[in-house]
């Protein structure tokens, strides 16, 4: 299973807008391909170090896929190559 973290923070119009593609996106492929999980930078200091000014950041299995603005084909193609293998 393929394995997206969000990395945002409230009251961000990116990352509203970042949240909205991911689920429309994740929502198009098979049912439990993959797990998005949404992290706050709030919560977390060590997140907010490393990712304070790049965000929203999309992770996929652990690795930087996008930050600040996330196109829905690239998101789509890097999900479904994952989810193939």
């Amino acid at each position: 299973m393929t394995r997206l973290t969000l990395i945002s923070k409230p009251d961000c119009h990116l990352c509203d807008v970042a949240r909205e593609v991911v689920e429309t996106v994740v929502a198009e492929l098979p049912e439990d391909s993959v797990t998005v999980d949404e992290l706050s930078i709030q919560d977390d200091q060590a997140l907010h170090d490393l990712w304070w000014e790049k965000i929203p950041v999309v992770l996929v299995d652990g690795r930087l896929h996008s930050h600040w603005r996330v196109s829905p084909d690239r998101l789509r193609a890097a999900l479904t190559e994952e989810v193939s293998r």
